[in-house]
């Protein structure tokens, strides 16, 4: 078949799940066994979101081919178990820079270069990628910010010229805001007429809307909009708050979203989507009584989506295991060896976030010193792993100034360093390594074991790496280096087999772990986060 189009555009406010709801229908059509993919276009002229701090822009994800991705990439993987790569997240400078070099390159011929028609072209251009590859059913494509913002107009308008061109093989699902005042005791609905309006001053109709809100819209009102918006009664769909993103897809597939998208893209729409593994995860999660407690040690952790990755995976993870997550967010900055026992006394097992720069970083040290002394399992993700490496040869083998170059680039002891190959390079970006590697483990690892085999793929976002010259050294004092990428031979996963669970991976693993396809490295820390709180709580 044809491949078909989808575009999600929001309104009114940001922050409404066009994610979420993108993910959803991605989720619906996969389990009709339709081939699909999600691409995101962010309006922002960073190149990509690599060198936003997560207070602008919440966690980078990593796609498996290195690219540094918007957070709701992640949201994409988790829901559909799908590969998202670099053409699955475009930015308006992107979409700047392949226009420029071209003009550059003399390829238009000298003609003047304008937003209409060769910005509008590049981005047209990126929307059907991914459909020549022939790999794809549906083509989902979110519209990042919302109408009526400057950025997002030249995406908006290449919409509306590709609504023309491809006809039934495509359509709009416009996803808006109805709120609750709360002083006149009612929804209101001209925040979503108004928006519908904009969208159609900019020549786009919508055939769906999506209706967020946190009280549920009766049907008289969700006909009046319906009436004002021109969009057929039962193509407006309410998404009302529910207690996690994961019931989402059901709740748009109770009121018939997929069959509706189905039927106006003129595709087959028997039978029922096959959801029976979404539906066990869910079940799992209903049927969990007990908790797990676990710290979450980093620097941001007052910000809602700067450890998204990481949160969905410990929730995942305990989900599985029949427990409810309950996740503390502890601020590394914070943490002083006087309070240490009191943050994290409670905790049956502790995450050491990533993240770059030297604030919070002693706080980090404080808290693994005190997790390896009182055998606290614990998980070291990226920096996390250097802080573990740092604290180990301070304390065990009693080198004080032991540091990672990125700290103190004139440290004695670099056990963490910069690669020779690396020290040359300036530019932003350029030293990063970036994306899925292969990882070789050792056999009978805490970690071989918990994954179940000993060659595995993770992807990396990081700069500096554990110095080999002090491999030996580590080795022999208990911390054990038990994970290293064939080619160069860099240290990927530490462990200290004398603890119940002491590990530290230079990778992401969060970044891999789905719904579907939860990440083995949590469920086995999870595995060992449950053993403790059982023997906290029977001795």
């Amino acid at each position: 078949m044809d491949t078909k189009y989808l575009f999600v555009t929001g309104g009114v406010v940001s922050s409404l799940g066009k994610g979420i709801i993108s993910s959803s229908i991605a989720c619906l059509l996969k389990a009709r066994g339709y081939r699909v993919t999600i691409q995101k276009f962010d309006p922002y002229i960073n190149i990509d979101p690599g060198t936003l701090n997560p207070y602008e822009h919440g966690e980078c994800y990593v796609t498996a081919d290195g690219h540094e991705a918007d957070l709701d990439l992640g949201h994409y993987e988790r829901f559909t178990d799908i590969k998202t790569t670099r053409a699955n997240n475009i930015t308006t400078g992107r979409i700047y820079r392949s226009v420029i070099d071209k003009e550059r390159r003399g390829d238009y011929l000298g003609k003047t270069v304008q937003i209409v028609p060769h910005i509008t072209d590049e981005i047209k251009r990126a929307v059907k990628a991914l459909g020549h590859s022939g790999d794809f059913d549906f083509i989902i494509t979110e519209i990042g910010g919302v109408v009526g913002d400057i950025e997002s107009l030249p995406f908006l308008e290449a919409v509306r010229q590709l609504r023309w061109e491809l006809g039934d093989r495509s359509m709009v699902v416009h996803l808006t805001y109805v709120p609750y005042i709360a002083a006149a005791g009612e929804l209101k609905t001209k925040p979503t007429q108004h928006s519908v309006k904009k969208l159609q001053e900019l020549g786009i109709q919508p055939d769906v809307l999506v209706l967020r809100t946190e009280h549920p819209v009766p049907a008289d009102v969700r006909r009046k909009i319906a009436l004002f918006c021109n969009v057929a009664p039962d193509a407006v769909i309410q998404s009302v708050d529910v207690d996690t993103i994961y019931r989402v897809p059901l709740k748009m597939h109770e009121q018939h979203l997929d069959r509706i998208i189905l039927h106006k893209t003129r595709c087959p729409e028997d039978g029922e989507p096959d959801m029976s593994r979404w539906l066990k995860f869910l079940d799992h999660m209903d049927r969990a009584t007990d908790t797990v407690d676990i710290a979450l040690v980093g620097k941001y952790v007052e910000l809602q989506d700067a450890y998204k990755s990481i949160e969905e995976a410990l929730f995942q993870a305990a989900t599985y295991a029949d427990r409810k997550l309950r996740l503390h967010m502890v601020h590394s900055e914070k943490v002083t060896p006087d309070n240490v026992a009191e943050l994290l006394g409670e905790a049956d097992a502790v995450v050491v976030a990533p993240g770059f720069g030297q604030r919070g970083i002693e706080g980090k040290f404080t808290a693994l010193r005190y997790c390896r002394e009182h055998d606290v399992p614990t998980l070291g993700i990226c920096l996390g792993m250097q802080c573990m490496v740092i604290e180990y040869a301070r304390d065990v083998l009693d080198l004080p100034e032991a540091n990672s170059t990125e700290m103190n680039p004139q440290t004695p002891d670099p056990v963490i360093d910069l690669m020779e190959e690396q020290k040359s390079i300036s530019a932003m970006g350029g030293t990063m390594r970036l994306g899925a590697y292969e990882c070789r483990l050792r056999p009978e690892s805490r970690v071989a074991r918990a994954y179940g085999s000993q060659v595995i793929s993770e992807r990396h976002r990081h700069r500096f790496e554990l110095n080999n010259d002090y491999r030996e050294r580590l080795e022999r004092a208990g911390m054990a280096c038990v994970g290293e990428n064939p080619g160069s031979h860099l240290v990927e996963v530490v462990e200290v087999p004398a603890l119940r669970w002491y590990v530290g991976t230079q990778y992401h693993p969060e970044y891999s772990s789905t719904v579907l396809s939860p990440s083995p490295l949590f469920a086995g820390f999870m595995k060992a986060a449950i053993d403790n709180h059982t023997d906290k709580h029977t001795h």
